[in-house]
């Protein structure tokens, strides 16, 4: 759709953009938060201080930047997609040099009232990035290989910069986020074919490279392989973690232990508690209940984002919705299946859930994107 076709179509302004806002989405946004300010409460052992207020300020701050965000009509941010693409890829180089180092990575920068992690931006960034490349691409050029190099570039230069962290989980997540959003820009799925038969010769090198001078991968990401494969092989060791959070999902059984009586959580057994692995003490408290009530939050999450992106005639808008869908679905999916064992421990947080603070001012941002594509979504008179 042209800027002309669009600015003809009538498109809410001033206050009205209040009433098209989808407040479903909001309601669902804000029960997720909640459990997470519950699980938070919990795992400090009943206090708020410690990260239950800190993160319902930063949810608070967040839910003014979505609100901010949806207000600014969508093709402003088509605009300035490359922009906010090339500042966070500068702001990923400027780790390199100026990044504070925190548990053996360099991932975060100093702005003084808050740590940021550029490599959260850049999820969200590049599906602006590719959203408003496949908008402005003819969609007859999409499976020719000149126009497929482009948007591979794009996904691979904060790829590369990312695992020099090194953040092998967030990598792999801009990877998945960027084929997915190809994908669904229409790239022919002989490309995907090439692109996972390479990826088997990947893994391949990495097994075969280990302990030569050419190893793919650091030695503490091979433990982590190792521990996915056989958490038992080292269960005070690498394998705690792992171990510890199978032990709180199935204590939990059917209903759980009940709130602030998980004891893997309260006796500190399990580590990393109030971040990565927050979801098995929700798991070991609510039990099976708990955890399939906060998947189905998630669920509708992405089906209203489905739903509007596929009421939405902007290629851009739609494409950005469903982008933004993809890399919310893959956090916590990634997430659930890591704490579950049946994946390897990566780092990726629960969204909403997991305490820290870039993560959610940035999820909360790329809601607020969402919500601009859907208010100002071309309606007929």
């Amino acid at each position: 759709m042209s800027y002309l076709e669009y600015t003809v179509k009538r498109v809410p302004t001033g206050l009205s953009k209040v009433l098209y806002v989808n407040w479903a989405l909001v309601l669902l946004l804000c029960a997720v938060a909640a459990v997470g300010f519950l699980m938070l409460y919990s795992v400090a052992g009943g206090t708020l201080d410690r990260w239950a207020e800190p993160q319902i300020k930063r949810f608070a701050l967040g839910m003014a930047a979505m609100f901010l965000v949806a207000f600014v009509p969508i093709w402003f941010w088509r605009n300035i997609a490359a922009l906010a693409y090339a500042i966070s890829v500068l702001l990923l180089l400027a780790v390199e040099f100026f990044g504070e180092v925190g548990m053996g990575a360099q991932r975060w920068i100093d702005l003084g009232f808050m740590r940021l992690q550029p490599s959260e931006l850049m999820k969200i960034t590049l599906v602006m990035m590719l959203a408003a490349y496949y908008d402005w691409l003819d969609i007859n050029k999409v499976s020719r290989p000149l126009f497929v190099l482009m948007p591979v570039l794009l996904i691979l230069t904060p790829t590369f910069l990312v695992l020099a962290q090194p953040d092998l989980g967030t990598a792999l997540l801009l990877i998945a986020g960027g084929g997915i959003m190809m994908f669904l820009a229409g790239v022919h799925w002989l490309y995907f074919a090439v692109v996972i038969a390479m990826g088997a010769g990947l893994v391949s090198a990495v097994f075969l490279g280990r302990g030569t001078g050419w190893q793919l991968l650091r030695d503490y990401q091979y433990r982590r392989i190792d521990t996915f494969l056989d958490p038992e092989s080292d269960p005070l060791g690498a394998g705690y973690h792992i171990t510890q959070s199978k032990i709180a999902l199935g204590s939990g059984g059917w209903s759980g232990r009940g709130f602030m009586q998980g004891t893997q959580s309260r006796l500190n057994f399990l580590p990393e508690k109030h971040t990565d692995f927050i979801f098995t003490t929700l798991a070991e408290e609510f039990g099976f209940l708990g955890g399939f009530s906060l998947l189905a939050l998630y669920i509708l999450i992405i089906l209203f984002c489905v739903s509007s992106a596929l009421k939405n005639k902007d290629r851009f808008s739609s494409l950005l919705t469903l982008g933004i869908a993809a890399t919310f679905f893959l956090f916590f999916a990634v997430n659930m299946s890591m704490v579950m064992g049946l994946a390897p421990v990566v780092g990726v947080p629960l969204p909403l859930v997991s305490y820290g603070g870039s993560a959610m001012l940035v999820l909360m941002a790329a809601f607020g994107l969402v919500q601009s594509a859907h208010i100002h979504r071309p309606r007929g008179r």
